[in-house]
């Protein structure tokens, strides 16, 4: 898939970004800081913000623009899905764009947007989202499990064939959104605001959904501090892959899968040989993937071997756990 060079446009797309929160004082006032800075008219956009019951208070500052804050409706077991749905029908502008409170946004963002959609006329745009890093194993573990997640996401939308993509940086028309009946079917599952939408959307007129790769629309967002945290977001990942509509995406899961388990399977059966020629072969295909993304994504891949010795018994104890556990994000307990 192509970069896309933005052409040299009169900004005209009227922005609705909604940013749904929970107990986010401290990082809130940095996305807000990030979209004032923004390269964009300010009559252009506003700022939706859904607070899901936070415990912390947040003194907004005063902004050139416009914001609105509004509690969270809960309807469902998804209280993501809840607050943009709640959003919505508040949205003064077309175009819905969702990020997280973590998140940071560079100068140009919507003006890419802007181009892209004047340029291609879609209904639905995904685009990219990487971690800002420190120089621990753990950064740099979830900086290149989410570049991989991030190329497969590329390479599906170049093969027609989506399936994933990260709401930290997701856009669609309201209309869109109402002709999909929005969350309608998955409202059991507390994830997947952002990847079952956009299968829906697929399904319905997939020439209308696309992938915005240019480095000037990426999403910059803030990796878990600990292991548990992030075992527990990687669960709540993978939660709601077993509702995933399509045999690419299922198929391309379970070889992932059985891959990593495959490995495990090796190091327990004491199999050295056919260990070093597995991983072999598996190091290769991951490094191409990882080379490819961090080029685009001017990443610099650190701790590429021990992360690749970590991640197989990882992933395989996320799948096993996503089954059978309970997972804890935001202060909630979810039942899987």
């Amino acid at each position: 898939m192509k970069d896309f060079s933005f052409p040299k446009t009169w900004p005209s797309t009227r922005f609705s970004i909604v940013v749904p929160f929970r107990n986010e004082a401290k990082n809130l006032p940095l996305l807000l800081n990030s979209i004032s800075l923004l390269n964009y008219p300010k009559d252009l956009f506003e700022v939706i913000l859904v607070d899901d019951e936070s415990d912390d208070e947040i003194q907004f500052a005063n902004y050139d623009f416009p914001i609105t804050v509004l509690r969270n409706s809960r309807k469902t077991l998804s209280p993501k899905k809840d607050a943009i749905t709640t959003a919505i029908p508040h949205a003064k502008f077309d175009w819905i764009i969702t990020t997280d409170a973590d998140c940071v946004v560079s100068e140009n963002w919507l003006n890419t947007f802007d181009a892209f959609v004047q340029h291609n006329h879609p209904e639905m745009i995904a685009s990219g989202v990487y971690y800002q890093t420190n120089s621990s194993v753990l950064d740099a573990f979830q900086q290149l499990d989410l570049l991989s997640l991030q190329g497969t996401t590329i390479g599906s939308f170049g093969n027609q064939q989506a399936f994933m993509c990260n709401g930290a940086n997701f856009a669609y028309t309201k209309d869109f959104f109402y002709e999909l009946n929005g969350f309608e079917g998955n409202e059991t599952i507390a994830s997947g605001d952002d990847v079952f939408l956009l299968q829906k959307g697929m399904k319905r007129n997939p020439s209308k959904v696309h992938f915005l790769k240019s480095h000037e629309a990426l999403v910059k967002t803030q990796p878990e501090k600990s292991w548990y945290r992030l075992f527990h977001q990687r669960v709540r990942w993978a939660s709601k892959t077993g509702n995933y509509s399509g045999i690419y995406s299922k198929q391309l899961g379970l070889s992932v899968f059985l891959m990593n388990l495959s490995l495990l399977f090796l190091i327990i059966t004491v199999n050295w040989k056919s260990l070093i020629v597995f991983f072999g072969i598996k190091f290769t295909v991951d490094l191409i993937l990882l080379i490819q993304t961090s080029r685009f994504f001017k990443i610099k891949l650190t701790y590429l071997i021990a992360s690749s010795f970590i991640y197989p018994l990882f992933s395989t104890l996320v799948v096993f756990y996503s089954f059978w556990g309970n997972y804890t994000w935001k202060g909630r307990k979810f039942k899987l």
